[in-house]
């Protein structure tokens, strides 16, 4: 995996609910799920404790989500993708059609991370087999790539422009 498609693109607004959502996760939601394990605790025997076994599994997720959040914000870069050349790359909205259909048919995504919701557009990551794909391509290329089902599929790419959010 190249170092452009392991990147998580983000506008600064994406990633500043990133980082408030992470310092949440970290400060006041941890220190209540902490507070309800110790209460648990205090009622006695553990082994038939169940809000005591609740807490504890809901730390581990809340643990995970954490440890999800700052892989992704270390990868973060923070921005909006280069419209100089048309060249597609993370940032950007791709308009494509598959080969054969009609131009009616064609689709748009953001090229980016799926944690940012830009109203109603899909979002494919770079990670992906479609979004690896159209990396470095550019309007008029057609590009061919393999679906998860294992056939290959072409498509067209009809426009790229930098995402506006």
């Amino acid at each position: 995996m190249t170092e452009q498609q392991d990147t998580i693109w983000l506008t600064q607004e994406a990633f500043d609910k990133l980082q408030a959502e992470l310092e949440d996760l970290k400060g006041p939601a941890r220190q209540e799920i902490v507070d309800r394990i110790s209460a648990a605790r205090d009622e006695g025997d553990l082994k038939e404790n169940s809000g005591y076994h609740a807490a504890r599994e809901e730390l581990g997720k809340l643990e995970g989500k954490v440890r999800q959040l700052t892989s992704m914000l270390e990868k973060a870069e923070v921005g909006q993708a280069d419209a100089g050349d048309g060249t597609i790359g993370p940032g950007m909205v791709v308009t494509y059609k598959f080969v054969g259909d009609d131009d009616d048919e064609a689709e748009k995504f953001l090229l980016g991370a799926r944690e940012i919701d830009p109203d109603g557009l899909a979002v494919i990551s770079p990670q992906a087999p479609l979004g690896g794909a159209v990396i470095g391509a550019k309007k008029g290329d057609t590009v061919a790539y393999e679906a998860p089902n294992g056939k290959t599929l072409e498509v067209v790419i009809l426009e790229a422009e930098p995402f506006v959010g």
